[in-house]
């Protein structure tokens, strides 16, 4: 399971490095990925520090902190 979700980390970091900011939902579908697998890879991502997020309005948009 750690090699699934870190694998999935790494899609989405370079998603959101090549794209910028998005919200979870289009994580799932631009990475194409389920929804839960996403969440457990955001969380290793936050976890190593390396995650903004920013609340707009009801949707929450995740981006990579700035180096």
């Amino acid at each position: 399971m750690e090699q699934i979700i870190g694998d999935a980390a790494g899609k989405i970091w370079k998603y959101l490095q090549l794209n910028g900011a998005t919200s979870t939902t289009k994580l799932a579908t631009a990475c194409e990925l389920d929804i839960k697998l996403v969440q457990r890879a955001l969380g290793w991502l936050a976890r190593e520090d390396k995650l903004v997020s920013i609340q707009k309005g009801r949707t929450e948009i995740i981006d990579l902190k700035e180096s």
